[in-house]
């Protein structure tokens, strides 16, 4: 469980990306204020990214509460924009070029003179059928090590419960290692994919058949595209990985270069039995035990 409910004000990386979800126009507000209050008393320039929500109305809830948004727009230190202009500029998602504007935007906040970066991104265009919203999952998963263990930003996620699927929304906030809000006990995923802390990797955990088809893609799109130069798999919480999963793994981790293969750790025994009667698909691979 890496569920974490208390400041969400840490230092680490998996204390700065945070999923927060609600389900009421007064939780978001409220989540809301916290976060801008939170970036202003740091000196920090904040932006918001709004889909659902009418960019004027971000401002608006800011002044009705008792924030000066109006002279924080003027300064440059609220930014308010929409997932048009950031998530889906191009013709679609595309993590890659997500990766590239979390960087520049840390440097343009740097090059004005704030303490840091901090956004707020509403996250329910990823339940639309917008073109490359089936790489939501895998941009969250390389978000973790790609961004945020390499530049100090704040980020929270902003899920509108009353907007997402009930699936759609278990597997995202799995794959965030802090949440503001408790989740509902009867969203848990059949299969979750999680950045690992302890060192550049991902972690399995459930079951890995058919019906998670698109989980497992996801997680073998993060494996592939990772610059790491090593990178583990952690699948000690699998209980059952199919044959598919697994040549979607070893299909990721042959697209990886030839001097960083990637580590399967506590990997289940049918996992291995299937890598003894295919030895071919131990290409690009490394097996450890726990």
């Amino acid at each position: 469980m890496h569920e974490k409910n208390s400041s969400l004000e840490g230092g680490t990386a998996a204390d700065r990306h945070v999923a927060v979800e609600y389900s009421s126009d007064d939780e978001w507000a409220c989540h809301l204020l916290a976060f801008v209050r939170a970036g202003f008393a740091r000196d920090e320039q904040v932006q918001y990214f709004a889909d659902s929500t009418d960019p004027g109305r971000v401002t608006r809830t800011l002044t009705e509460r008792g924030v000066d948004a109006a002279s924080a727009v003027r300064r440059g230190q609220l930014v308010v924009t929409t997932a048009d202009e950031t998530y889906l500029a191009g013709a679609r998602f595309d993590p890659d070029a997500m990766m590239g504007v979390w960087h520049e935007s840390v440097d343009a906040a740097a090059a004005q003179g704030f303490n840091g970066l901090r956004a707020i991104g509403e996250m329910s265009w990823g339940g639309r059928g917008i073109v490359g919203a089936e790489r939501l999952l895998e941009y969250e998963l390389r978000i973790h090590h790609e961004v945020f263990e390499q530049a100090p930003p704040r980020a929270w996620c902003f899920y509108d419960r009353r907007l997402l699927p009930r699936t759609t929304l278990g597997v995202l906030r799995e794959a965030h290692l802090s949440r503001a809000a408790a989740a509902d006990p009867g969203e848990t995923p059949v299969l979750s994919a999680a950045p690992l802390t302890a060192r550049p990797g991902f972690r399995l955990a459930g079951s890995a058949g058919y019906e998670c088809r698109q989980v497992v893609a996801s997680a073998a799109a993060a494996l592939a595209a990772s610059p790491a130069e090593s990178l583990t798999l952690d699948l000690s919480a699998l209980d059952h990985l199919d044959i598919a999963a697994l040549a979607d793994i070893v299909s990721a981790a042959r697209r990886r270069p030839a001097d960083a293969p990637v580590r399967l750790l506590g990997a289940p025994a049918a996992v291995h039995r299937m890598l003894q009667l295919f030895p071919e698909l131990r290409a690009g691979l490394e097996v450890a035990e726990l």
